[in-house]
């Protein structure tokens, strides 16, 4: 799937869901050591870190995601790991996927900078 069928979502768009109590999940596809550096608190966070998706593949997703028709918010540091992980997301069903563009970065600077920089 190239990049220009994926589809992407702002941080403003984030910020805006984040605030409501719509059902979906902020998959942060980022290391553990980067978590403690930034990192968006919300019930809806699930972290699977792309080097353990990579490895490990679907097996490694949380239990939520077995419906493929959820609704899902892929975030890194600057959107190229959850670009590509989002891409990948729906070659395997998951029609409903989208790359937040900038990641947390752009989520930082741009909407909420108590979330942490690195």
């Amino acid at each position: 799937m190239s990049a220009e069928t994926v589809l992407e979502l702002t941080v403003e768009q984030l910020a805006q869901r984040l605030r409501s109590k719509e059902s979906f999940i902020l998959l942060d596809v980022r290391e553990a050591w980067e978590l403690e550096h930034a990192l968006i608190q919300d019930d809806r966070l699930r972290v699977v870190p792309m080097s353990r998706l990579a490895h490990l593949g679907l097996q490694t997703l949380p239990d939520e995601m077995d419906d493929k028709t959820v609704e899902i918010l892929v975030m890194c540091h600057h959107g190229v790991r959850s670009l590509s992980a989002t891409g990948w997301l729906r070659e395997q069903g998951w029609s409903k996927a989208y790359s937040v563009r900038g990641g947390i970065a752009a989520y930082a600077d741009q909407i909420d900078r108590s979330v942490g920089r690195y």
